[in-house]
């Protein structure tokens, strides 16, 4: 299990006005929209990945000066640039101050291995009717994140499933398991399928007569999940290999539950589980009280002689998952609640019962059902009270 302390402070960068985070195995942000939690993560890979980004627009034959701002604009994308400061914003990586413009100024001399997979929010644009675009593809504004991800996962099946038909389910491809619960939870037994057209194979559902449903007809949740998918595929090949590369460590992936039942999303989890046990290290961002559920049982199951057929239990694993679960209790999570007031508070104790709304709420995720319980009781609670005089 990874045990290497790694931090980074951000300061007066866009929405963000302060925020330190000290990186777990499992790292979750949660918190309202734009409080800057994708910008906090899109930063660390900058920090960790400047030369396989530097290499990657120049590929592209994209330019920029040496001003961070116009570097941040193809970064980040059109309109970003001008939440630096090179007067106000500071970056503290393990507790060294970088200044970005250096930082940036080396990128060509730096390592071009990349170490964070980054799985997007906006992953549903990277397919164009069952297609996932290139690089080049995308307008230079765009983030970068987006547009690598899409690259990568239209390599991977343009090239490694050249000579497949069938994409999902796969022998070999995850644990059948978790393939199982997935074919029920988002495919609804259809299987996914590469079909080519034009020299070029895309993605369609298919049933077991054959019958081909294209992109544009799928569930919201199906075109959210298969870039997802895609992005699972790749971090985890088939084969004794457990990871893609052993310079990958890290992976990031935006709001898993977009889309997605209550089932999907326990099965999504499992695979962010997986993740773990294989050696990588994973954030995630989520807007979901079940995604912060799962990670609040984990510690309660494992500080209180829980087992694995507990973590089993309740994620609906099959016994064959037992390794992924007895993994799962040695995780130590960090939470952070990205606030509306720029600034991000440790919430990683999720205790119910903590003082502050900001943990026992587990950053607004629960305090809202919470208080529509407490409503819903007064008024019952009246009711009866005026039913009885």
């Amino acid at each position: 299990m990874p045990n290497t302390v790694e931090r980074l402070r951000i300061e007066n960068f866009g929405p963000i006005v302060e925020a330190e985070v000290e990186f777990g195995d499992l790292t979750v942000f949660v918190g309202p929209q734009a409080t800057g939690k994708s910008l906090f993560l899109q930063i660390f890979k900058l920090l960790q990945d400047r030369g396989s980004i530097w290499e990657r627009f120049k590929s592209a034959g994209l330019v920029w000066t040496s001003q961070p701002q116009e570097f941040l604009e193809l970064y980040l994308g059109e309109g970003m640039g001008s939440a630096y400061s090179p007067d106000n914003t500071r970056l503290i990586w393990n507790d060294e101050a970088v200044e970005l413009a250096k930082h940036l100024s080396g990128a060509n001399k730096s390592k071009k291995d990349e170490q964070i997979f980054y799985i997007p929010a906006q992953r549903v644009m990277c397919l164009s009717r069952g297609l996932p675009l290139r690089f080049v593809d995308f307008q230079a504004g765009d983030p970068f994140v987006l547009r690598q991800f899409s690259e990568t996962i239209y390599q991977m099946t343009q090239t490694e499933f050249a000579r497949a038909s069938r994409f999902f389910p796969v022998s070999g491809r995850m644990r059948e398991g978790v393939r199982r619960r997935l074919q029920e939870s988002i495919f609804a037994g259809l299987g996914l399928s590469l079909k080519r057209q034009q020299h070029q194979k895309r993605l369609v559902l298919t049933d077991e007569s054959g019958r081909e449903l294209p992109y544009l007809v799928w569930s919201a949740g199906q075109r959210e999940f298969v870039p997802m998918l895609l992005g699972f595929y790749w971090l985890m090949p088939s084969g004794k290999a457990s990871r893609r590369d052993e310079a990958l460590r890290w992976v990031i992936i935006e709001e898993p539950e977009m889309g997605l039942h209550a089932q999907a999303i326990l099965d999504v989890m499992t695979l962010a589980l997986e993740l773990l046990r294989r050696g990588y290290r994973v954030c995630l961002t989520s807007h979901a009280p079940l995604v912060l559920d799962v990670v609040w049982a984990l510690g309660v199951i494992g500080r209180h002689g829980g087992t694995d057929a507990d973590v089993r239990r309740m994620l609906n694993l099959s016994p064959q998952e037992a390794e992924v679960a007895k993994h799962a209790l040695q995780v130590r999570p960090r939470v952070y609640y990205f606030q509306r007031n720029g600034r991000a508070v440790d919430i990683s104790d999720l205790d119910p019962g903590a003082e502050h709304i900001e943990e026992s709420g587990w950053g607004g995720l629960t305090e809202f059902s919470g208080k529509i319980g407490e409503v819903v009781a007064e008024v019952v609670n009246r009711y009866e009270r005026k039913k009885a005089s």
